[in-house]
């Protein structure tokens, strides 16, 4: 079956002479059952798989736009932009009055290389396209006048289906006061946006280069080395830091986003669906429009909770910018190109890319990570992390530099840039014959001093999906609590061990599966808290002795509670495998939930709660509080995140009364199983 993938590959071949591509390409769109839109995506993926002349794509694109208007004439249900007066579904702004053209005019020729806009923009190549429109080269006449050394711009022209769009006008002006915000080195700098009859457009500093994405889907591209990555990954990563200082994520980062210059420099562009996560009273308007709303996202990049619609968060840009990193590195998709909800579904877990140092691949496995609580909070702490492959070498090389003075004798200023990793041809002191060159005493380093709780406790507070605390002893520190995997122990002993002043780390955790995240990224900091404020309340399984929790099918769940020195209410939830919460109490059966101070009590009793499928490691929480948490009663069983949402909301409120301190949070891991045949 024809299609137009299948011409667009048999002329990018050579397969097929370009006048007989066109002629396929004709006959294909006189019998497409595909939208307009999923043509325009079709042509999209196949330019990004293998670039097309720039008149060859442009030429496409505007039989594909013909195609539109030609269906909406047959009444087709495409989106299109209307030039008839009072027909537009795009209203003009106030300072363009409405077209008066005739009746039933013929649409005006779809404009592309070769043509000017507003009779100062000559287009003079295609050189990219985004989610919401084609870029083009273009020279700019009234900077040619003034006799400007740089007189080209780059224009971004809306897609028509965005053209169609009731708001694309907002969208563009939108993401034009966003972009000239975004003042960065790594950001390209945008300048305004007009319009030429139906066509809009963004103009923006022309760059010279290739985007990402044509390095990444070279033929036979399998990676690079880890220096060439770190570098474009700082770049990128320094850009997306800078827009979340400012209030924006940029909701549709991908290789087709990030520009190479031929100069080295990194450029991400397009913040076009970037919606703002931080609202300030200053942006009275940030709620007329969300740029969401258009839908522009791209699957293989967009994180789990983009492509369920949630809140946008730092941590999605975090996600799309880990993806890149692994390709740049392997050549392939972390998740071999599925989305992170198949990704999610299926299990999937990324591979360790060969030769990739424990830091990298600590930080890899922290960004990719598939719930937004375990995912790295910051992209300076990606790019820590990231960076420790490269900051391990530094030693060696010191010590180079070093061994190689102590055998020259004499070290001049120069010497010392070549320490500080400034290679310089040292000077050379000039020392009389016969005389013996002066000692040369290098400095030693003072000591780092101890670390003190509160840094630990910063430290501690970063590491994502655990709850843990620390405890100083000089040089040794101590680490307790609840930890996933990523990091596990290995790598949370790793980072503790890099603070400065610390010499030895004791670890004393518990490991916990990815599922426990929400609980503890939302009550974590509260243990924390009520641990360093000196604790008292306490839970374990009855009967137990030691750490090991373990029930097995048909066993009755009953847990020994310790509440605090002072008067309290008590919570105990046990979450379940199955994304579930059951409320041990209070409950229907067990209203009363006031304890008076260092009470000591059994919640359950045999036959009262059992366990059944599905089995493995599971949490139950015990909370207490100086107020009650709910004014009223819980359903028994209740789905987990709506329930970690309302809580975290009260205890927030209980927490600017009475202080995080005076909430107190215990958890206990149980490990079930099936009752042995």
């Amino acid at each position: 079956m024809d299609s137009l993938a299948h011409a667009i590959r048999q002329l990018q071949t050579g397969a097929m002479p370009r006048t007989e591509f066109f002629a396929q390409v004709d006959r294909v769109l006189e019998t497409a059952p595909e939208s307009v839109g999923r043509l325009l995506e079709v042509l999209s993926e196949e330019h990004a798989r293998k670039p097309l002349p720039g008149e060859v794509y442009t030429e496409v694109q505007h039989r594909i736009e013909r195609l539109l208007i030609a269906r909406q004439r047959k009444g087709g249900d495409d989106t299109f932009v209307q030039t008839r007066p009072g027909a537009n579904t795009m209203r003009d702004p106030p300072s363009l009055p409405p077209r008066m053209d005739d009746a039933d005019p013929e649409p005006e020729r779809l404009k592309g290389v070769g043509d000017t806009l507003n009779n100062r923009f000559v287009l003079e190549e295609c050189i990219g396209f985004g989610g919401m429109g084609t870029v083009y080269k273009a020279l700019d006449l009234r900077k040619l006048e003034a006799s400007d050394r740089k007189p080209y711009i780059a224009i971004k022209v809306l897609n028509v289906q965005f053209r169609g769009h009731p708001k694309s006008l907002i969208a563009l002006q939108r993401e034009a006061r966003k972009a000239q915000a975004l003042a960065h080195p790594n950001i390209v700098s945008v300048y305004d946006f007009d319009r030429d009859g139906p066509m809009v457009y963004l103009t923006m500093e022309y760059l010279k280069g290739k985007p990402l994405s044509q390095v990444l889907r070279a033929p036979g591209f399998a990676g690079m080395p880890y220096a060439d990555v770190l570098r474009i990954v700082t770049g990128m990563g320094n850009a997306l830091a800078y827009a979340h200082a400012h209030g924006f994520v940029h909701c549709d980062f991908k290789p087709g986003n990030v520009f190479l210059t031929d100069s080295g420099v990194v450029k991400v562009i397009d913040f076009g669906i970037a919606r703002v996560f931080q609202k300030t009273e200053d942006d009275v308007d940030v709620t007329v429009f969300d740029p969401g709303s258009l839908g522009a996202l791209t699957p293989a990049y967009a994180s789990p909770e983009m492509l369920e619609h949630l809140d946008p968060d730092p941590r999605d840009d975090i996600y799309a910018l880990a993806c890149i990193a692994y390709e740049l590195l392997t050549g392939r998709h972390p998740f071999t190109g599925a989305s992170a909800l198949q990704a999610r579904g299926a299990g999937m877990k990324p591979q360790r890319p060969a030769g990739l140092g424990r830091g990298p691949w600590h930080a890899l496995k922290c960004g990719l990570a598939l719930e937004r609580a375990a995912r790295t909070p910051t992209v300076e702490r990606f790019l820590h992390d990231f960076g420790t492959g490269a900051s391990k070498m530094r030693p060696g090389m010191l010590a180079g530099a070093v061994a190689g003075v102590v055998a020259a004798g004499v070290l001049g200023a120069a010497g010392w840039h070549y320490l500080r990793g400034q290679p310089r041809a040292p000077a050379v002191a000039s020392v009389p014959a016969g005389a013996q060159a002066p000692a040369v005493a290098l400095p030693m380093p003072a000591p780092a001093p101890a670390p003190t709780p509160a840094a630990v406790a910063a430290v501690l507070a970063r590491i994502p999906c655990a709850a843990l605390t620390g405890s100083v002893d000089g040089h040794a520190l101590t680490v307790r609590g609840l930890l996933a995997t990523p990091p596990g122990p290995a790598g949370l002993k790793e980072q503790i061990a890099a603070m400065p002043g610390v010499a030895t780390v004791h670890l004393d955790v518990v490991q916990v599966e990815r599922d426990k995240c929400p609980v503890l990224s939302t009550l974590g900091p509260y243990w924390a808290a009520y641990r360093q404020a000196g604790g008292g309340a306490a839970i374990g399984l009855a009967g137990a002795h030691g750490s090991d929790a373990r029930l097995t099918e048909g066993d009755s769940l009953m847990v020994d509670v310790t509440t605090p020195a002072a008067e309290s209410y008590v919570m105990v939830d046990y979450y379940a495998l199955d994304g579930s919460v059951t409320h041990l109490l209070p409950n229907a059966r067990a209203r009363d939930n006031r304890a008076p101070p260092n009470y000591t009590a059994t919640v359950g009793s045999l036959g009262e709660w059992g366990i059944g499928k599905p089995f493995g490691a599971e949490l139950v929480v015990l909370m207490t509080t100086p107020a009650p948490l709910f004014d009223g009663l819980r359903p028994v069983s209740e789905p987990a995140a709506g329930y970690l949402a309302d809580v975290a909301r009260r205890l927030e409120r209980i927490r600017a009364q009475s202080g995080a301190g005076t909430i107190g949070v215990e958890f206990l891991q149980i490990h079930t199983s099936p009752r042995r045949q």
